[in-house]
């Protein structure tokens, strides 16, 4: 089933297209996406032009037919603990920036699972999803498809 944005009205538009200049960027993220959508973009375009998970571009669509704009927004306790350390995400970037080989695996080129994986085995992290490290390697100016090597 194909999903795309509600039609935006006047002022939504507006407000979305304001977020695309904000210093925020998962609300830049998220007001690029609904934008995109209700241009005519479906979710697979959309998530190869955000560089984002089908899913998570579901969820932001999802909650902006229901909710508004004011469903892109993240409400953030004040007492939420970082999932990883900066010292933890440093170094899902250099294993991102690592060759396979080298490491001693049996494939040349990095995928986001493969790095959750070896983040795990490495014990970098207990637990990490692929999204997550896409955030981290987001946020770190590293594309894991610059990083595959």
């Amino acid at each position: 089933m194909v999903l795309y944005v509600r039609e935006l009205d006047a002022s939504e538009k507006a407000r979305l297209q304001s977020w695309l200049n904000s210093d925020d960027p998962e609300l830049k993220h998220r007001a690029r996406v609904v934008l995109l959508s209700a241009d005519g973009y479906r979710i697979p375009e959309i998530a190869q032009i955000v560089e984002s998970h089908p899913a998570n571009l579901r969820k932001w669509i999802h909650r902006f037919n229901q909710m508004g704009c004011r469903g892109l927004r993240t409400v953030r306790s004040g007492g939420a603990k970082p999932r990883f350390t900066e010292t933890q995400k440093k170094r899902i970037v250099a294993l991102a920036r690592s060759r396979p080989r080298e490491l001693g695996l049996n494939f040349t080129s990095w995928t986001l699972h493969k790095l959750a994986e070896q983040a795990e085995k490495q014990r970098i992290v207990d637990q990490i999803s692929h999204e997550y490290v896409r955030q981290i390697l987001k946020a770190a100016n590293c594309s894991y498809k610059h990083a595959i090597r």
